[in-house]
């Protein structure tokens, strides 16, 4: 009877962490589909300008012409939020796409091969040392604000983790026992490198690089708030926050609907990255 009722409490115990992971990776994945679709769809059915100035609507608040109000210039808050939005994740996107495969190549360098191991983390500790907006901040002030550059600064402060966390991975996996088969077979390093040890790397990479998707659209919103990111006319939900503080007293909808719209961009790619996790590691599902 005892044994019976621990089976049943631990198959309710299972049953709970699946539901708590469907919940997770559902509903942000959900979430981010759900504003993808907006920044991709919306522009397909309304005319959308977000330069276009009208000096007769400066500042007015939400009505039928202008769904989100207008901001000091008189442009039309809703077109600059979706256009804002198209950048601020194509950057987030650059950033994600550069760190995942330069700190991909310099993880599996490390720890497969020892005399790179030590060189190449002690570059990576000098990077992790400094704050990550304060670095971003530097080179960008050194090579100028360009979209190129804010993709380069970011990519630079965010290389150092994913580079660490498939270093982690290649340290284990280069010592199990169907790496070390390959070798015994006469495989060369390149094929043992992509085929052996490159895919069990994959499922730590993946978490990674949604979380740093979430900071590269933070951090490239940060940098626009203080005015070295994108710049205008170009609009980012960080230099539309940017150009709202002058303002935003009298009219807080300059702030309200950017600041939703970056947290809610957030927190779906932070739910969805921890959700990937449970799902993808066991350690994690048993914990």
């Amino acid at each position: 009877m005892t044994s019976t009722v621990q089976t049943e409490s631990k198959t309710s115990g299972r049953s709970f962490r699946r539901r708590h992971l469907n919940v997770l990776l559902i509903g942000g994945g959900s979430l981010f589909v759900m504003i993808l679709a907006t920044l991709i769809l919306l522009p397909l059915f309304l005319p959308l300008n977000p330069n276009a100035l009208d000096y007769a609507e400066i500042l007015t608040g939400p009505s039928e012409v202008h769904r989100l109000g207008t901001d000091a210039l008189g442009r039309d808050l809703l077109a600059r939020v979706i256009y804002g939005g198209h950048n601020s994740l194509l950057i987030g996107a650059s950033v994600m796409a550069v760190t995942a495969l330069a700190g991909t190549v310099i993880g599996l360098c490390a720890g497969t091969t020892a005399w790179l191991d030590g060189p190449l983390m002690r570059i990576m500790d000098i990077l992790m040392a400094f704050p990550a907006l304060l670095l971003a901040l530097a080179i960008l002030a050194a090579f100028g604000n360009t979209a190129f550059n804010v993709v380069l600064a970011l990519s630079l402060v965010y290389i150092p983790r994913t580079a660490r966390i498939v270093r982690g991975e290649a340290l284990v996996l280069s010592r199990m026992p169907y790496v070390e088969a390959a070798e015994a077979l006469g495989a060369s390093r390149l094929r043992i490198l992509l085929l052996h040890i490159l895919p069990g790397a994959i499922p730590a990479l993946v978490v990674q690089e949604t979380f740093l998707f979430a900071y590269a659209i933070l951090g490239e919103a940060g940098l626009s708030f203080v005015g070295l990111g994108l710049q205008p006319p170009d609009p980012s939900w960080g230099n539309i926050l940017g150009e709202a503080r002058a303002s935003f007293q009298q009219a807080s909808w300059l702030v309200i609907y950017p600041g939703i719209a970056l947290a809610l961009t957030v927190l779906s790619l932070n739910l969805l990255g921890d959700g990937l996790g449970q799902f993808i590691d066991p350690k994690r599902r048993a914990r």
